[in-house]
This record gives structure tokens, C-alpha cells and sequence, in this order.
């Protein structure tokens, strides 16, 4: 297994993909790419600068530490739902395609069989698919809601970047196997300004939490099936640095 490299972290996933036909599923995986491609465009991330892994309902994104991070944030918020918004405008409601969106950070290696394996994009797995975040976008008329990480939230959104405000996100909670972990929803229950957790409630520092949501993830890795590989491009995770490219 090569050295893990710090990457920003991004993932889509499909509301309902495993409701939908194997015809539908095959149209709904076209739109997503669609919309990550322009997504990564208008956000300025070089194609060499992101490796891709394709997980079927979902799209997994290791874009490198050189890409600014809040423009990486104001383009999921503004240009994002505005292509979604285009794509399903002209698809009958049955077909519409609504999105999950996770931005986190961390280290990632490859293993011996192309996997990706580390215990941040774990992480970043789990808060994809927590209860809170599955609730958000059951709850909203919107086509996305994006999930930060505690990291992401304290390092660039609390800070208010440019097209970026802090106060729309709202704290949740998210119970996991290694114990209770803390992430920001964009828009959803009590925002803006609210530290609500999905639960109900509104804990401060030494609050309890009010509910835990256990999550099972199968697996630690995230093998070949779609690749690892973006076009012609790999990271070279064996030459120092990780960002030399083979």
C-alpha cells in the first residue's frame, strides 16, 4: 500500500437510485456525471487535479490541496443546484435525479488492488449516508443538500469566505461505530443560524447527544469497480508528494 496523501474529499450520491429500473438508473448515471464534470469546471479543478472513483449510485472525488476550498464550496452551493435545477426541469418528476453532497478532507492511500483505504474517507462515507443528511434532503424541495465536515465548517465556513455564509449551516450530529461525530448541513431545521442537531435538540459543547444514528458501511476500502483512474491520468501515490502523476 503506497503513503497516504492529503486530498479534499468529495462525494455525490443518488436519492433512490436502487427504486429506479436498470433504463433509469443507466440515465441518472450520464445526468450525475454531467453535473460533477460541471460542477469541478465552473469550480475551476483542473482534470489532473482529481482522481475519480465511480461507486455506481455515487461519485467519489480526490481533488488536490492546490484547489481553493472556498470556491470549491460557493460552486456546490450556487452553480450546483442550478445545473441539477436545468437537468430536471425538463425530465418528467418520476425521473427527476435529487443529490446527497459531502465535503471533507483528509488522508487517503491506495492499496495493492487500486482501492482507495483511510480512515477520513470512512468518515466522509458515513456522513454521506447518515440519517441527518438523508433527512435534510427528504425534507427540503430543493434537488441537493450539502454536508460539510467539522474540519471543512471550522477551517473555511465559519470564516464566511466570499459567497460562502456560515450562518445557513446548521450543526447536526451523526452517531458511527467509532462513537458520535460532528458535521454542518447547509439550509434544514432551524437555519440560518441554527445549531439544531437533527434530533431535536441543541447541544452545546458538553451537551449529550440527543440521538444516535449507527450507520454500517461494508468495507473499508473502495476497490477498482469504476476506477481509479481519471481519462489517461493517475496520482502516483509512491513518489513524494503524491502529486506527480504517471
Amino acid at each position: 500500500m503506497t503513503d497516504p496523501v492529503y486530498r479534499t474529499i468529495l462525494l455525490f450520491d443518488i436519492e433512490q437510485y436502487g427504486s429506479r429500473d436498470d433504463v433509469e438508473q443507466a440515465f441518472l448515471r450520464r445526468v450525475l456525471y454531467d453535473v460533477v464534470d460541471a460542477t469541478l469546471l465552473d469550480a475551476a479543478v483542473d482534470e489532473t487535479a482529481r482522481l475519480r472513483a465511480d461507486r455506481g449510485d455515487s461519485v467519489m472525488e480526490l481533488i488536490d490541496t492546490a484547489v481553493p476550498v472556498p470556491a470549491l464550496i460557493k460552486t456546490l452551493l450556487t452553480e450546483t443546484p442550478a445545473l441539477l435545477h436545468n437537468k430536471n426541469r425538463l425530465l418528467a418528476t418520476s425521473a427527476r435525479m435529487r443529490l446527497r453532497i459531502v465535503l471533507s478532507s483528509g488522508y487517503v492511500a491506495v492499496d495493492e488492488l487500486d482501492g482507495w483505504v483511510g480512515s477520513d474517507l470512512n468518515h466522509a462515507v458515513r456522513l454521506l449516508n447518515s440519517d441527518p443528511l438523508r433527512d435534510a434532503l427528504k425534507q427540503r424541495e430543493s434537488d441537493c443538500v450539502l454536508c460539510v465536515s467539522e474540519g471543512i465548517y471550522q477551517g473555511v465556513v465559519r470564516h464566511g469566505p466570499l459567497g460562502v455564509r456560515p450562518e445557513e449551516f446548521h450543526r447536526v450530529t451523526v452517531g458511527t461505530k467509532e462513537g458520535p461525530t460532528v458535521a454542518w448541513v447547509h439550509g434544514g431545521p432551524g437555519a440560518p443560524g441554527s445549531t439544531e442537531s437533527a434530533a431535536g435538540a441543541a447541544p452545546g459543547p458538553e451537551a449529550p447527544v440527543a440521538q444516535r444514528h449507527d450507520i454500517s458501511i461494508g468495507g473499508d476500502q473502495y476497490g477498482q469497480a469504476g476506477g481509479t483512474h481519471y481519462g489517461d491520468q493517475r496520482f502516483d501515490f509512491t513518489r513524494p508528494g503524491g502529486d506527480e502523476r504517471r
